[in-house]
């Protein structure tokens, strides 16, 4: 491992992409438009119900791991989107969870790969407005075709129901590697040292027991990795705030929720769901159904909580 100090501001990284002279270049453009597809061909068996509304914003930590699995089993059952001359019938997409990367587009009879995924599933309504997750692997780690994919999803009828999928944030994960880095050594204000821990001999597609991972010298904050604040997801991110989820936008419903604490008193939760309604109530551009949908959620939220006259 070798220090990286901190010299003067270089240039920003620029995309290192595959170029249309690769000869699997199609399939990375149709893999790209398949990942973009999900939402259309996503199924689950998973249903949720009975959830209490103060835990709802675990479901990503009870879940995200099933979402992924059928994610790449959807990938699998769409491969007429992605391979549509059946040119690569022998290859399928394989997940290798506590490995770098996620799934892995390989060779069934061999260990031949062609790209890989960092898959992650995000949760809309968790308490933060932004996922979660820490993408600490070094660029070197990642092939030019690799790619980090966020998928978001949120319950069909929001506080019950099957997972359903959103637009998924799609980047080249070199280039998320390579940025994260330049942002935190030279975007971000701060004091404290910016160096980071560089590994060596790393190559793509490791093994489980390499060293790949970037190490800040100074991190208390626990922040190195976290995408979402280097201000790369951020159009993205404020777009999905305005989806609506029956009737009703992400952020409203992330607000409405996060004020159901358990430490929530009976007035505040009142107050909250008033807003709720209000909010459905004074819209003029939802469709009807859509407001009677949110209306009949709200108004089963107020009975299971017994605030009903």
């Amino acid at each position: 491992m070798t220090k990286k100090n901190k010299p003067a501001a270089p240039t920003a990284p620029t995309k290192e992409l595959p170029g249309n002279d690769w000869e699997h270049y199609r399939l990375y453009k149709e893999v790209r438009e398949a990942i973009a597809s999900l939402p259309i061909y996503f199924r689950t068996e998973t249903h949720i119900s009975g959830i209490m509304a103060t835990d709802l914003h675990t479901l990503n930590t009870v879940l995200g791991a099933t979402i992924e699995e059928q994610v790449v089993r959807t990938l699998n059952l769409i491969r007429n989107a992605w391979d549509p001359d059946e040119k690569y019938t022998l290859y399928s997409f394989v997940r290798q969870p506590q490995t770098f990367p996620d799934v892995l587009l390989r060779k069934t009879s061999s260990s031949e790969i062609l790209l890989g995924i960092e898959l992650k599933g995000w949760y809309l309504l968790a308490k933060e407005a932004e996922p979660s997750l820490r993408f600490q692997n070094t660029a070197a780690a990642c092939d030019k075709q690799d790619l980090i994919a966020v998928v978001p999803w949120v319950l069909g009828n929001v506080i019950s129901g099957s997972p359903i999928l959103f637009e998924p944030f799609v980047e080249s994960a070199k280039y998320a590697a390579e940025y994260r880095n330049h942002h935190w050594q030279y975007i971000r204000k701060t004091k404290h040292d910016t160096s980071i821990e560089i590994p060596q001999g790393v190559s793509p597609y490791p093994a489980k027991s390499d060293q790949i991972l970037d190490k800040p010298s100074s991190d208390g904050g626990g922040n190195f990795g976290r995408l979402a604040r280097t201000g790369m997801m951020g159009a993205y991110m404020e777009k999905l705030d305005g989806v609506q989820l029956c009737g009703i936008k992400t952020v409203y419903w992330r607000q409405f929720l996060k004020a159901f604490q358990e430490s929530t008193t009976d007035a505040e939760a009142r107050t909250a769901l008033k807003r709720l309604k209000q909010r459905v109530q004074q819209a003029t551009d939802l469709p009807s159904p859509k407001a009677q949908s949110a209306l009949v959620i709200i108004a089963e939220l107020e009975r299971l909580l017994g605030f009903t006259q």
